[in-house]
């Protein structure tokens, strides 16, 4: 069978993207998981948590049944809160740090119960902040993805008037556009958005994209100040032969696609390589596996030991029925007709440590072929080089060069999240955001 769509009933995909971790059914629930945790001095959750959620405290009003100063504690210290409960990697993060784990019992669900509070002010719709009166500053925000946001609110708290300027026709960025659905859904994501626009003094334009429709000098000549919060989103290519027939996908065009259209109509084929080990090769061939195709395979070139996805994602792609091949490299894409057939991948082995201190792999000089109909890119992605260098901001290979106040080389125009660190968590977003406005508002005198 080749590459198509429709493979499954639509109770089936229904069934199959369901929420991975569904939240608590009931109050009583959420109250007797919160009466576990026993408020730790200098909480290392809360140490752990790159926005520094007061997680004791949060935790603590849950168990009081006190659900709204539950979600002030959360948003306040991270607005999207609610999308990171269900996102983050919490077993590397607050949950992994949770003091349980050394006594061999479970931790907290820390996640679990985030998301019961920030989730009912969410579709609630509460009003928890309360916006300064506006003191005539006005700042431009380039993305309305987590970091864009996060900025974009916090300045707005304090009556700065903020423009959002956004290349896709919807706001959340990699929680909109680039997460497995099973785990957020578009209909969330869309609360979210407008519970964070909800405070005012925030008018977001669509379709608006950096270096198309606006420029970076325009807006240093209508605004106070500028932040980047453009992310990153150029898939990495392989350079390998083949890599143009029909049926080689970028991993972050494949999810695109799937968060933007009915289930049934994306297509994928029966045998799918998935090449790399991150989050997002993950979620690239979970997916996959889940809209019908019967066999997946991610190919990494490392060991186990050395993937860069946790435990925890590794295990749902394990349960999905994913296959895994490590110690492996491709080397071409075979076609026929100007389809894909076979891939031919190296086999290697683990060398002297990288500058990152993993174990580098070699080439061994022998190699294997498989027999594939579609061969899915998740190789990293890089940053918007081009466009950054057009805009005359000090880069790093396309990752923005800033100082300790989140400032470029550009009088008043700041820069946060992946666009700076080159990719990392929704979370570690938010804080740069955050981080972003502070040293606007610094700037500004506010």
């Amino acid at each position: 069978m080749p590459i198509q769509n429709n493979r499954l009933s639509t109770e089936d995909l229904a069934l199959k993207f369901a929420d991975v971790h569904p939240p608590f059914e009931h109050a009583e629930g959420a109250a007797i998981e919160a009466d576990r945790c026993i408020n730790c001095y200098d909480a290392p959750c809360t140490k752990s948590c790159p926005t520094s959620i007061d997680v004791p405290l949060f935790i603590k009003q849950i168990s009081s049944g006190n659900i709204k100063g539950s979600a002030k504690t959360i948003l306040s210290s991270n607005i999207m809160g609610g999308g990171c409960s269900k996102v983050c990697p919490v077993e590397k993060l607050c949950e992994g740090a949770c003091v349980y784990n050394l006594l061999g019992e479970e931790p907290i669900s820390i996640a679990k119960l985030q998301r019961y509070s920030a989730e009912k002010a969410i579709k609630g719709k509460w009003e928890l902040f309360e916006r300064k009166p506006s003191n005539g500053k006005k700042v431009a925000v380039i993305g309305a993805g987590p970091a864009g946001l996060a900025c974009a609110h916090a300045l707005s708290l304090q009556g700065v008037e903020v423009t959002v300027f956004e290349k896709e026709e919807k706001g959340g960025g990699l929680m909109t556009y680039g997460v497995a659905a099973y785990k957020v859904t578009p209909e969330f994501c869309k609360e979210e958005v407008d519970f964070i626009l909800s405070i005012g003094g925030i008018d977001v334009q669509y379709k608006k994209e950096l270096g198309k429709d606006i420029t970076l000098a325009e807006l240093q000549q209508k605004y106070d100040a500028v932040f980047l919060g453009i992310g990153v989103g150029i898939a990495r290519s392989l350079d390998i032969p083949g890599e143009e027939l029909d049926g080689v996908v970028d991993a972050i065009s494949f999810i695109y696609e799937l968060r933007t259209n009915d289930f049934s109509k994306i297509a994928v084929g029966d045998n799918v390589a998935v090449i790399g080990m991150g989050m997002t090769a993950i979620d690239a061939a979970t997916q996959s596996k889940r809209l019908g195709a019967k066999d997946v395979t991610l190919i990494y070139r490392r060991t186990e030991n050395e993937k860069p996805c946790t435990e925890v994602e590794l295990d749902l792609a394990k349960l999905d029925g994913c296959s895994f091949i490590w110690l492996a490299s491709p080397k071409e894409i075979i076609g026929e007709n100007g389809k894909v057939k076979k891939l031919v991948c190296n086999k290697m082995k683990l060398g002297e440590p990288d500058t990152s201190g993993r174990r580098a792999p070699v080439d061994t000089g022998e190699t294997f072929t498989m027999d594939v109909d579609m061969v899915i890119k998740a190789a990293g992605q890089i940053p918007f080089e081009e466009l950054i260098n057009k805009s005359s901001v000090q880069n790093k290979s396309g990752k923005i060069s800033i100082n300790n106040k989140t400032e470029t080389n550009l009088k008043g125009v700041f820069a946060g999240g992946d666009s700076v660190n080159g990719g990392k968590e929704v979370v570690d977003a938010v804080q740069a955001g955050k981080d972003g406005a502070k040293g606007i508002l610094q700037y500004l005198g506010v």
